[in-house]
C-alpha cells in the first residue's frame, strides 16, 4: 500500500513531517532517480534519496518509537547546526542508525528544562500541532515587586503582538528579596510566549525552566545536560496523545524484547553529560551511540 513521502520519511526519524516537507519542496529527495513532489506517494519498493543519499524505507513494524527526556541548559539553540557556533540540545544525544532525533517544540536560548526528542517523526508533528494543546508548566523566577493585578491579568488575558494570551494558571513558589518563584501552565508554545507574558506587565524574567510536558515530568535526578530515555507506559501516555497506535516494543522496560530499565538508568544519565577534549584551544563536544 502506498503512503504519502513525507509520511514515510518522518516515521523512519529523517526529521518532523513539516520538515520533511520543505525538504521536498526544496527538491532533496528524489524517488527512482526522480525529483519528488508534494503530494508523491510511495510504495515499499520505491529507492529513496536525499540529498543523493540513498535512505531505507521502514514499514510500521520495523520502526520503534523511542523517545528521550533531556535537560537542556542555558545556552544550548534547538538547531541542528549554528553559524555562530553555538552548542546545539543534538550535540549531547546518544546516535542512531538510519535515523535521527526530532525535538518535540522548542525552548529559547536562555531558557532550561525539559525538551522531549523522538526516533518518530510523525509523533514529533502531532504533539506540535496547535490543536493538540498539551499543557506545559514553567518555574519562573522574577526579578522585582509583583503586583497582585498583574498576576490577574496574566491569568484573565493580555494582547501580545501576535494576538490574545494567558496563562491558564500562576502560582507562586516561593524565593527570597526582590526574586520570586512561579509556576505557570499554558496549552501554546508560542515564541518566547511565557517571558513576553510577564514582559507585558514590565515584569523581568531573570529565570525559566520547563518543568512538564503534559504528564511528563523533569525528573529531578537528571542533571543539565543529562538525556534519559522514556519508558514504555510514558511514550504510550505520548502516542494516546497524538492519536496514534500504541507502541509494543522498547529498548527499556520489562517485556522480552528489552533490558532492565533499573540497569540502565543510572549509566545513561553519566553518559548523557558531554564529554569534550581540546582541539586548536577550543573545546570540542564528542558524541555516544545508543
Amino acid at each position: 500500500m502506498s503512503e504519502k513521502l513525507q509520511k514515510v520519511l518522518a516515521r523512519a526519524g529523517h526529521g518532523s513531517r513539516r520538515e520533511m516537507e520543505a525538504w521536498i519542496a526544496a527538491g532533496r529527495v528524489s524517488i527512482d532517480g526522480e525529483i519528488a513532489n508534494l503530494g508523491d506517494r510511495v510504495e515499499a519498493s520505491a529507492k529513496i534519496r536525499i540529498d543523493g543519499r540513498a535512505i531505507a524505507l521502514k514499514s510500521v513494524d520495523e520502526v520503534i518509537c523511542r523517545v528521550l527526556a533531556y535537560h537542556k541548559p542555558e545556552g544550548e539553540i534547538c538547531s541542528r547546526k549554528d553559524p555562530e557556533g553555538r552548542p546545539t540540545v543534538f550535540e549531547r544525544l546518544p546516535n542512531m542508525r538510519d535515523s535521527r532525533w526530532v525535538a518535540v517544540g522548542r525552548l529559547d536560548i536562555n531558557t532550561s528544562g525539559l525538551l522531549l526528542f523522538t526516533s518518530d517523526g510523525e509523533l514529533a508533528n502531532r504533539l506540535m500541532h496547535p490543536s493538540n494543546e498539551v499543557e506545559r508548566e514553567y518555574a519562573v523566577r522574577t526579578f522585582g515587586e509583583v503586583p497582585e493585578a498583574a498576576v490577574q491579568r496574566l491569568r484573565t488575558g493580555v494582547t501580545l503582538e501576535d494576538g490574545p494570551a494567558m496563562f491558564d494558571s500562576v502560582k507562586p513558589a516561593g524565593g527570597e528579596g526582590i526574586n520570586q518563584w512561579w509556576h505557570v501552565t499554558l496549552r501554546e508554545g508560542r515564541n518566547r510566549e511565557v517571558r513576553r507574558l510577564w514582559e507585558s506587565q514590565e515584569i523581568q524574567v531573570s529565570r525559566l525552566i520547563r518543568i512538564r510536558y503534559g504528564m511528563i515530568e523533569l525528573p529531578k535526578s537528571l542533571p543539565r545536560g543529562g538525556w534519559l530515555e522514556l519508558s514504555l507506559d510514558q511514550v504510550n501516555y505520548l502516542r494516546q496523545l497524538a492519536s496514534l497506535d500504541v507502541e509494543t516494543r522498547s529498548l527499556i522496560g520489562h517485556d522480552k524484547h528489552s533490558v532492565s530499565r533499573s540497569k540502565v538508568k543510572s549509566a545513561k544519565i553519566r553518559r548523557a553529560v558531554r564529554k569534550t577534549k581540546v582541539v586548536g584551544g577550543k573545546t570540542k563536544p564528542t558524541r555516544q551511540r545508543s
